[in-house]
């Protein structure tokens, strides 16, 4: 069983608004990206967060929603390199309608999951599951924690007991949070 966890999806990006694949690259939240991150610190306000620890994946985009949604209320943010979104490979900054993938194609919030496994030198599911592991067997109580859209899917089918099968039961979408605790999942907001 792992801790309590807060899970945050970065806000929206240029890159999103425009269906971009980022992976490894950056760009800048939207006004309505910032706008959700102060919805999550909105929604955070609610919550009681003594004894919690704060991390971030350390790309742009999620540390700059760290800095808007959890900086008030943590008053140290470390940065995790696992927590970087998934690697993909020669399709970062490529328009998802450019992309072509071949067999089952699962629809997610964040997009066909099958973009992310496909993806010419990227790092797919396999490896992305070895870190988010480690990341999560290192955690020594409670957690917020800030990253991207399919880096959140894994952490929480790991939290979740689900594994790789769980990807695309599980929903996403830009500027949420989850919280999870005792193996349950609750979408906040």
């Amino acid at each position: 069983m792992f801790p309590e966890l807060y899970i945050l999806r970065h806000g929206e990006t240029l890159w999103n608004a425009q269906d971009r694949m980022q992976g490894g690259l950056n760009s800048p939240l939207t006004d309505k990206g910032r706008a959700q991150a102060a919805r999550q610190a909105d929604l955070l306000d609610e919550r009681e967060l003594s004894g919690f620890n704060a991390f971030c994946s350390p790309q742009g985009r999620a540390f700059e929603t760290a800095g808007i949604a959890v900086a008030p209320r943590i008053a140290t943010i470390r940065t995790d390199d696992r927590l970087r979104e998934i690697g993909v490979g020669a399709w970062q900054g490529r328009l998802r309608s450019e992309l072509v993938v071949t067999g089952p194609m699962q629809d997610s919030p964040d997009g066909p999951l099958a973009l992310y496994e496909q993806a010419p030198g990227g790092e797919g599911f396999d490896l992305l599951e070895v870190r988010c592991r480690a990341f999560l067997a290192d955690l020594s109580g409670p957690a917020i924690v800030v990253t991207h859209g399919i880096t959140s899917r894994m952490l929480r089918a790991i939290a979740l007991g689900l594994g790789q099968s769980g990807l695309a039961q599980l929903p996403g979408g830009q500027g949420v949070i989850f919280h999870i605790k005792d193996g349950t999942q609750t979408q906040l907001g």
